[in-house]
């Protein structure tokens, strides 16, 4: 099987290079497919032969988007829409990431795939436009929705308390946001099932939610995080005002992957794996640098 793949060096999409296993990718980065350019990004599709595409990339700066709501649309909105578009003139079947912001995240039970969206900021509006121009194609399709992205690569949380952890003995972190933490590299294996699965059955198009487990705050998550680093950092919980930020975040980040399981048989995996595996990565590339 061949896939096409939109995003290169983002953590999803190095992942997805490093776990394609016997499926053959087609890769397209900045250089090939600027996703600023939603008639280009389609036109990749149309001149590929692949049995499904997977988008990796998405404009995620989630303070930014607030000044660039306009970009952040265009990226994670129109470029999708057009990629859809071209995925079910072509036949195949199109995998698309998204995102709990096009949640309002109010209350503490899991949100179902099916839950009124309500998102909160610009980013969550712009992902919300990406996953209704995806249906809207009318093509075999699966959104999936997931939270917390981590990995050894590029920017996100674990690596931030590994850096801070390291420079302070005292770290405020936030206590009152709950979510999945998910490891790129679980959401990628989770992307190629799922594409290799739509290709034999359309039918099985939809909406989907994938978030590792256990649900915990940024606060507990943290903990974990210098408990298996053997970083002396001590974590204090704080509630989201009194670490405001341009972007409103919703405190309740839990969703509801029975559907991801019944359909594709793919299950929650435990995060607190995830996060031995990264910190085992990066030692490994510390070693390797020198």
């Amino acid at each position: 099987m061949k896939v096409l793949v939109f995003g290169e060096t983002g953590q999803l999409g190095l992942e997805l290079a490093r776990r394609a296993g016997d499926v053959t990718l087609e890769i397209h980065g900045r250089d090939s497919a600027d996703f600023s350019d939603p008639a280009a990004c389609a036109a990749r599709v149309a001149a590929s032969d692949a049995d499904a595409v997977i988008n990796a990339v998405a404009y995620t700066a989630v303070d930014k988007a607030e000044e660039e709501e306009a970009l952040a649309t265009t990226i994670n909105g129109e470029t999708p829409g057009a990629i859809a578009r071209a995925c079910a003139e072509s036949g195949i079947p199109f995998v698309h990431v998204s995102t709990d912001y096009v949640f309002d995240g109010a209350g503490e039970a899991p949100f179902s795939p099916d839950h009124p969206t309500a998102p909160l900021g610009a980013y969550g509006r712009s992902k919300l436009a990406g996953e209704e121009a995806v249906r809207a194609a009318g093509g075999a399709h699966a959104i999936l929705r997931t939270s917390w992205v981590v990995s050894a690569h590029g920017k996100n949380f674990v690596k931030t308390m590994l850096r801070l952890g390291a420079e302070r003995d005292r770290l405020t972190i936030v206590a009152d946001q709950v979510g999945g933490p998910t490891c790129a590299a679980d959401i990628a294996d989770a992307c190629l099932e799922i594409a290799c699965q739509l290709a034999e059955d359309p039918a099985k198009s939809g909406t989907y939610q994938f978030s590792d487990a256990p649900d915990v705050s940024w606060a507990d998550f943290a903990r974990d995080v210098f408990d298996q680093s053997g970083t002396t950092c001590e974590v204090v919980d704080i509630s989201s005002s009194d670490y405001p930020t341009p972007a409103k975040r919703p405190l309740n980040s839990r969703m509801d992957n029975s559907g991801t399981e019944t359909t594709f048989g793919i299950t929650r995996p435990d995060w607190r794996v995830g996060v031995r595996e990264i910190l085992a990565d990066l030692k490994a590339e510390r070693a390797q640098n020198g």
